[in-house]
């Protein structure tokens, strides 16, 4: 008894057939008869595109909070440098008592 062969499709074409079906301008069923590909196969493809691009804009603000932390971390170490520079010259010309 023969198997069935598995098709392996490019990912070009899982995108394509996956954004098609997330249009939503054409069933499922128009979509497998146009692609040959089968109902079920279109509705995951469908469903990893969604999870997919709802993943990359959640890293996308995480990357947003992580770059803004990094930032204010840096700009308070330039805040104490420069307050210890300001006090070592402040005591250079006598502003201070030592």
């Amino acid at each position: 008894m023969e198997g069935i062969q598995k098709r392996v499709h490019p990912p070009a074409f899982k995108s394509k057939v996956a954004l098609e079906a997330i249009k939503e301008q054409k069933t499922i069923a128009e979509l497998s008869s146009q692609f040959s590909v089968h109902p079920t196969q279109i509705t995951k493809w469908k469903r990893q595109a969604i999870e997919v691009i709802e993943t990359m804009f959640a890293q996308g603000r995480i990357k947003v909070i992580q770059n803004h932390d990094d930032l204010i971390r840096s700009l308070y170490e330039q805040i104490g440098q420069l307050k210890v520079e300001s006090d070592w010259l402040k005591k250079k010309i006598g502003l201070i008592e030592r």
